[in-house]
């Protein structure tokens, strides 16, 4: 899908570039939506907890069904609409049991297409969803589970996929979008192809006000604040801070490893996403 950018009639519209979806203008299916609270970066307490959230437009969760497991009942693709709660786009499924399920777009998939989740082998196309131990090494796949059963937790923003690089008996090895590789189970369902609305990262929200729809605050930097408000503020006139970057409340922001070393899944990853070798005790 190209990127369309229009005749700056108004300022903003002068950088503003949007990717020209083929998706239908219609009304989400009402009985797959519920309300959805926005917690403006707020805890059970009221506490900030994720700063510089707030606003943005209303919007209605899509009930997504990441667990594929009506199995070898056909689906047909009635639509692929847009989804405000995330980067990827939705294909409405029709079962021929007269069941209606969203599902995560793939590449390629438009109105019209008939899918499957299977379990089985069978020649596959993308938007089937089957087993990690069915599907040929070196596939595209995305909208993996990380355990059996408890639906897609891998690969499910735009544009991204996995790789299968082997399965071996009960444990499949899959290379990650992050450049991490690790053991999954081979029972894990996967989709094949990548997740659809490629193009999403090359928009550009031409103004601050796109920014606040999206329930996204400003961001002032630490080193244009008072010492009193950061640690990096201060000093007389430009300054980069003059020490580590760092928080508000002093925690590194960068070159301070987050994973745990006591993390029980260590033991399944091969390599790490710095592209590293996991460090075993």
């Amino acid at each position: 899908m190209p990127l369309n950018s229009s005749r700056p009639i108004t300022p903003g519209q002068r950088f503003l570039t949007r990717n020209k979806q083929d998706v239908s203008k219609k009304e989400p299916e009402r009985r797959l939506t519920k309300y959805k609270h926005i917690k403006k970066g707020r805890n059970c307490y009221g506490r900030i907890t994720s700063r510089r959230r707030g606003g943005g437009h209303k919007r209605a969760y899509r009930i997504i069904d990441f667990r594929r497991d009506k199995i070898d009942i056909p689906a047909k693709v009635q639509a692929i609409e847009y989804d405000p709660n995330r980067s990827a786009n939705l294909a409405l499924l029709a079962y021929a049991d007269g069941e209606k399920r969203y599902i995560l777009a793939p590449r390629g998939v438009k109105a019209g297409d008939v899918l499957l989740n299977v379990n089985k082998r069978v020649e596959f196309q993308p938007g089937y969803s089957m087993p990690l131990s069915l599907i040929p090494p070196a596939t595209k796949i995305h909208a993996i589970e990380l355990h059996p059963g408890r639906g897609a937790q891998i690969a499910r923003s735009a544009g991204q996929n996995a790789q299968l690089i082997s399965v071996d008996g009960d444990r499949a090895t899959v290379k990650l979008p992050s450049g991490e590789i690790r053991y999954l189970n081979s029972k894990c369902r996967a989709t094949i192809g990548e997740v659809g609305n490629h193009e999403h990262q090359n928009q550009s929200l031409g103004k601050a006000g796109r920014n606040r729809w999206l329930g996204r605050r400003p961001r002032v930097r630490g080193v244009a604040m008072n010492p009193v408000d950061h640690p990096m503020g201060g000093g007389e006139g430009r300054t980069s801070g003059g020490g580590h970057p760092q928080s508000p409340w002093g925690q590194l922001s960068k070159g301070f490893p987050t994973r745990k070393k006591s993390n029980p899944t260590n033991s399944q990853i091969l390599v790490r996403r710095n592209g590293r070798p996991m460090k075993r005790k």
